[in-house]
């Protein structure tokens, strides 16, 4: 069986990400969603948050599983035995930042291979920052979130639930 990790902040998690997840659940045995305790941007949710908005989203397939990660990544990838790590790609840049980033993890863990899906025609603007932004200042993402989601940010942002 292969295991295929899907790393990410999932500040929060957006029907994006779950695209990418269920796409990688259909080919790989398993997949680990790995929500990464410290990203390098400023993070809306706690870790706690965020592990328990990605698990709620994903709990209807089976072979997904969330888990918090520290430190790098592929190290978290030895942690899980897994040997492919999945990605989204949306636009060009997108690209260049992950070609960056796998040429790293190829000379930190030359056995972990990079698997990169692109976004769905609907999902190929969706980012977390915008979104969050969006709920900010009172508007709709019902369309590109969970509703468990949708709730939580209209919450973190002192607007009572949907």
């Amino acid at each position: 069986m292969i295991t295929a990790i899907y790393p990410g902040s999932f500040d929060p998690i957006t029907n994006g990400h779950i695209d990418v997840a269920r796409r990688a659940a259909r080919i790989f045995g398993k997949v680990v969603i790995g929500v990464f305790e410290k990203p390098t941007k400023i993070v809306t949710f706690s870790l706690e948050e965020r592990v328990k908005m990605a698990s709620e989203a994903v709990k209807d397939i089976p072979n997904i599983e969330v888990r918090p990660f520290y430190g790098l990544t592929v190290d978290f990838a030895k942690e899980v035995n897994a040997n492919v790590m999945v990605r989204g790609l949306r636009v060009s840049a997108d690209f260049e930042r992950e070609f960056d980033m796998a040429m790293m993890n190829r000379k930190l863990s030359p056995e972990l291979e990079l698997v990169c899906f692109i976004a769905r025609p609907e999902y190929q603007f969706l980012r977390s920052s915008l979104l969050k932004e969006i709920a900010r200042v009172g508007g709709d993402i019902a369309n590109f979130v969970p509703a468990h989601v949708a709730r939580a940010l209209k919450e973190k942002n002192g607007n009572s639930p949907i």
